[in-house]
């Protein structure tokens, strides 16, 4: 009875870790007082390598009192020129200005501003510029919905006149350039926005001027701001390719000191453009419009540091931390997809000629020192994302020569891991690399979760400010690695114990992996959660032994459910401003605007898939599984018969990648960061298994625990019969002679035979394994009990099952040169003769 409920009572444990995870959400800063104006002065293309005291000093003492950050620019074009940012500002949504943009810069706009009764404004051209932003793209912006909430509004410059047209063009107050005296215009509405100019040019000389010319009408606007006034500055746009981060300034009561952040970025000291749209309405106490702004209303952080000139260095290194990363990232993905495309085809032939043919006719085996250059390349590999992950914790893009910096700590950051696997206890054991990669990638990503993701940020292999869509938690390729990354971690802990604990150990190490990846506080990714849910409920349900059949599915099916549909209602009952993304896509279900989210995540898994690099990497990393690891020769089969738990992990994370990169819009991108730390693994242990499947075994006359008529290639006096151990350490199961274990032969490292230990004691062939059985305990030293006892006339005589956590004594070879064991009223009894490798192993037995 018990045994059937435990798929229920796993199922509703990995259910309430999810939601648990799910539900709580974090402090997102200081709400601030309310203020009775709001004048919003924008700056395109300003930055914050353009203020310092001597030429922008009035923006220097703004910055000295208010609260300060870094502006993302997103817009519904790329890159966004001046004219998108003023109407993504006005729209509070991401917004575009119709046209064409050849060679992708920022043309010249031609926007028309007529002025029929010289007061106010109207701008032609608005309405034909709604309809293609609600029918034309993704966003469905309503480009004027910021004027649409106040009464009045004022608009000075034609930038400024973008921003604050209603939907029908027409703008409430207007003034081409900022008068010497703005105080009465500033005064006469609640809201004022202000365009003093453009910052654009590559000659530093010139560029200081604008700054400078931009600097002195923000004088002006502060010598006339009313009172009890709220003063934003923004430099609302790029000018040019690439994008950059720019400057986000409040000035005003309550707004002192700090940084500004928002919940939509959730990262202290970063805004999103259509953060400013909300945080105007909810200073003056204006109903926000729920369909039609993305943004949120920005708060203020306290952990600001006192001294300016490092606080403005902060957001400045951001900046030129993200533009390197742009630039960087490309040919780092696309120089990983190349190595692991070649290691892939060197694999091949490898593969081919690992198998040890019995006789004197099988083909040559490969040389071990190329076996052995092969897996520490395919070690490197699978430990390049890391790599490149913590290489961010060097400030390389400071160099003149950031690109070469970055590789060189890489590179650098790779041969340490790979030397500190190869080095690493129990590396000779088949599971050994696979384990000790696979934890070391999980604890560089896990660790930079819980530190804030402090790496991910700007980084090569994590995400963007500048992309707009993530600057918090897990981005797309941390998600892969680390997903993949936990569940062969628990995977390869519970291959070492029983049969009947290895769910509550997946379910143990994958719950843990569950929180990481959902936490509000943590990774943030409520889709990969879910996902994960769905692929440790998966892998839970097969470690076992057996396949993943349509019940199994149904369990992991319900799980993943259950856990949208109770973060669904936890979600759904918070408030409109607090919701997380799936609260938000069911509320626009609701009220008819769902399409439009469904739209985007189809136009963004399309494009993804078309460029994205990491495509790439999962098209060939699922061809080298299935065309090759998977086939007969291939001993991907194998190990997964012998190591039902690590054939469930990866079950299990091909199950989680493939769910959080559809659902999530990332299409196969998350899937090829998995792929990159998994196939390289699956192929070295793949090469491991298939050197040792042609080691021979004898009956045993069904020792306890173990299979009936296998016996380890080390003879009927190996460790698991009870006789005297080999001359080295045992390994996975049952020890050989020589260096010992999993059927090795002499002089071979351990590895894995047909007669693999099981975590029960016994061992069992890799036909029944295969079968559905229930593998070996893998990668642990084999006990003097290990089904004990010695062969004579009468049978084996022992005590059962082993002890797993004592390795064997070192044994005499007997004259013959082969370890051998006495009867207790007759000769030695002769064990198998396993020749030393690279020698075929023979399946003569040497007579008594």
């Amino acid at each position: 009875m018990l045994r059937r409920l435990t798929p229920v009572l796993l199922t509703l444990v990995v259910v309430a870790l999810g939601i648990t995870a799910l539900a709580a959400r974090p402090d997102n800063g200081t709400h601030r007082p309310g203020a009775d104006f709001v004048v919003l002065v924008g700056a395109a293309g300003l930055r914050w390598d353009d203020v310092d005291p001597e030429n922008t000093p009035t923006l220097w003492r703004m910055a000295e009192q208010g609260a300060i950050g870094s502006l993302s620019v997103r817009s519904a074009h790329r890159p966004t020129c001046p004219v998108d940012g003023w109407l993504t500002l006005g729209a509070g949504n991401f917004a575009a200005w119709p046209g064409a943009r050849p060679g992708g810069g920022c043309p010249a706009a031609g926007v028309t501003v007529e002025r029929p009764d010289g007061i106010g404004a109207n701008l032609p051209d608005q309405p034909s510029v709604v309809a293609h932003n609600q029918e034309q793209l993704a966003w469905g912006a309503k480009p004027g919905a910021l004027a649409e909430s106040v009464r009045c509004s004022v608009a000075v410059g034609p930038g400024a006149a973008v921003a604050a047209a209603r939907p029908f063009g027409r703008v409430d107050r207007y003034a081409p350039t900022l008068p010497e005296n703005p105080a009465e215009l500033l005064g006469s509405c609640v809201l004022s926005i202000v365009d003093v100019g453009t910052v654009d040019d590559d000659d530093p000389a010139v560029r200081a001027a604008q700054a400078r010319q931009a600097d002195a009408r923000l004088a002006r606007v502060l010598a006339a701001r009313p009172p009890r006034s709220l003063v934003l500055v923004a430099g609302v746009s790029d000018t040019d390719t690439p994008a950059r981060l720019h400057v986000a300034i409040a000035d005003g009561p309550g707004w002192t000191g700090g940084w500004l952040t928002s919940p939509s970025t959730a990262r202290s000291g970063y805004l999103q453009l259509v953060d400013l749209a909300p945080t105007v309405l909810a200073v003056l106490d204006r109903p926000a419009p729920e369909r039609a702004f993305v943004g949120r209303p920005a708060v203020t952080a306290d952990d600001r540091p006192d001294d300016l000139r490092a606080a403005i260095e902060a957001p400045a290194d951001a900046d030129r931390e993200a533009a390197a990363q742009r630039r960087v990232a490309g040919w780092f993905f696309t120089l990983l997809a190349a190595a692991q495309l070649a290691l892939s085809v060197a694999v091949l032939p490898m593969l081919r000629r690992a198998r040890r043919h019995a006789g004197p006719h099988g083909p040559e085996p490969v040389s071990r020192r190329v076996v052995a250059v092969v897996e520490l390349l395919l070690i490197a590999a699978a430990l390049a994302v890391p790599a490149a992950l913590l290489a961010d914790a060097v400030p390389w893009w400071r160099g003149s020569h950031a690109g070469l910096w970055y590789a060189s700590v890489t590179a650098l950051l790779v041969v340490g891991g790979t030397a500190l696997v190869r080095f690493s206890p129990g590396h000779e054991r088949t599971l050994g690399p696979l384990g000790a990669v696979a934890g070391l990638a999980t604890l560089v990503v896990g660790v930079d979760v819980l530190t804030g993701s402090r790496l991910q940020l700007n980084g090569v292999v994590g995400y963007s400010a500048l992309e707009g869509g993530r600057y918090a938690g897990l981005g797309t390729v941390g998600l892969g690695v680390f997903v993949a990354g936990s569940l062969l971690c628990g995977g390869w802990l519970a291959q070492r114990f029983r049969k009947g604990w290895r769910p509550m150990v997946m379910v143990a190490v994958g719950g843990l992996a569950v929180v990481i990846v959902g936490s509000p506080y943590l990774g943030a990714d409520s889709i990969g959660a879910i996902a994960l849910t769905a692929g440790v409920s998966v892998a839970a349900a097969i470690c076992t032994g057996g396949w993943l059949t349509v019940s199994r599915l149904a369990w992991a099916t319900m799980a993943a459910l259950a856990v949208t549909i109770g973060f669904a209602l936890v979600d759904l009952g918070r408030p409109a401003d607090e919701r997380g993304s799936l609260g938000r896509f069911l509320a626009a279900l609701g009220d008819g605007t769902g399409g439009l989210t469904v739209h985007r995540s189809g136009d963004s898994n399309i494009q993804t898939l078309v460029n994205s690099p990491l495509t790439v990497l999962a098209l060939a990393g699922a061809a080298l599984v299935w065309l090759a690891l998977l086939q007969p020769w291939g001993g991907l089969m194998r190990l997964f018969g012998i190591y039902p738990a690590i054939r469930a992990a990866m079950a299990g994370a091909g199950v989680a990648v493939g769910l959080g990169g559809v659902l999530g819009g990332s299409a196969l991108d998350v899937a090829g960061a998995a792929a990159a730390l998994v196939v390289p693994m699956a192929a070295l242990s793949a090469l491991r298994v298939l050197d040792h499947s042609t080691d021979r075994t004898l009956p045993d006359s069904g020792r306890p625990g173990g299979e009936r008529d296998a016996v380890p290639p080390g003879g009927p006096d190996s460790p698991s019969r009870g006789g005297p151990a080999g001359d080295g350490a045992a390994g996975d199961g049952a020890a050989g002679g020589g260096a010992g274990g999993d059927g090795a032969g002499v002089g071979r490292p351990a590895g894995d035979g047909l007669a693999e230990g099981g975590a029960d004691g016994g061992g069992r062939s890799a036909a029944d394994r295969l079968a559905g059985g229930d593998g070996s305990a893998g990668d642990r030293p084999v006990g003097d009990g290990a089904g004990g006892g010695r062969l004579d006339d009468a049978g084996p005589v022992g005590d059962g099952a082993g002890d797993p956590g004592e390795a064997g004594e070192p044994a005499e070879p007997d004259r013959q040169g082969h370890v051998g064991s006495e009867a207790p009223n007759g000769p030695p009894v002769a064990g198998v003769r396993v020749p030393a490798q690279p020698t075929p192993a023979s399946s003569e037995i040497p007579a008594g």
